[in-house]
């Protein structure tokens, strides 16, 4: 069937590099490893975890991710639902201000001295404050507020309440799934980011994992032979565990990749639900 053949498609390079990276080295480097592991060992996975400075980074990652998630969603309620209201202040101009940002920005060079300027040059809060809001999470998520029969607030209006009584009895508990979709999206952008640290951060305390995991990607070559080249390693360790740049290169994959394939499995259902009601009105 189709989505036999899709899940496949989709499936089979994740799996495609995970038996690469617990079968022989040896094997792997000459392309021999296909479909069945062979000389399975977990030895990849136990050196490329002893690299320098992966427990910090992963630290930084996972608070960038969480917190960043978090202050986006909140950004997104409240935004949301505030462009929702036709009787909000200058209603359109405010969401077509906000929405054109999408289309158009002063480019690499001027978002960088504006970081520089707002002193985020070196700071992780450079990883939350410019996603707090965001105009496509914004848009998502005011379409599925405008979906909610508005007579359920009429009548919470009339009783006096208002608008944060409102929203927090009435709007959030109806849209979590949407909630949730906006979180997959928000996690997942943060989870991979690394441009960010690229061109902010100098200090290495303040590495992502995927920045740090992207340096020794793109010097598999040396990682792989600096560790090698531990005495006690080579003493031990015989050829068919013995890491290669191939090696190196795939078992980083799965260990950035892996995280994310843990947690969206348990969102799919509200992610699905709430990207379709979201983006069709009506």
């Amino acid at each position: 069937p189709p989505r036999s053949f899709l899940t496949f498609c989709h499936t089979f390079p994740f799996y495609y590099i995970f038996i690469n990276t617990i079968s022989d080295n040896q094997l792997v480097t000459r392309g021999q490893i296909m479909l069945v592991p062979k000389g399975i060992h977990w030895g990849n996975y136990a050196e490329v975890l002893k690299l320098s400075g992966l427990s910090q980074a992963a630290f930084i990652s996972v608070s960038r991710t969480f917190l960043g998630t978090a202050l986006t969603l909140l950004g997104t309620m409240f935004l949301g639902y505030a462009m929702s209201r036709r009787e909000y202040w200058m209603h359109k101009f405010w969401y077509r201000f906000v929405v054109i940002t999408m289309y158009f920005n002063a480019g690499l060079i001027p978002w960088f001295i504006n970081m520089k300027n707002l002193g985020l040059l070196n700071n992780f809060l450079a990883y939350i404050i410019p996603g707090i809001v965001s105009p496509f999470y914004m848009i998502l998520y005011k379409t599925y507020v405008e979906s909610i029969p508005a007579s359920l607030e009429e009548s919470a209006q009339i009783d006096g309440a208002g608008y944060l009584t409102r929203f927090f009895r009435i709007i959030f508990p109806l849209s979590k799934s949407m909630l949730a979709t906006i979180a997959v999206f928000t996690a997942v952008n943060q989870w991979n980011a690394f441009t960010d640290t690229l061109f902010l951060m100098k200090t290495s305390k303040l590495y992502t994992l995927q920045y740090l995991l992207y340096q020794y990607l793109t010097e598999a070559d040396s990682v792989a032979s600096l560790i090698r080249s531990n005495p006690a390693m080579a003493a031990t360790m015989d050829l068919s565990q013995m890491l290669t740049a191939t090696s190196v290169r795939m078992t980083i994959t799965i260990v950035v990749v892996l995280p994310v394939l843990c947690v969206y499995p348990f969102f799919q259902k509200f992610f699905i639900k709430g990207i379709m009601i979201g983006a069709v009105k009506g």
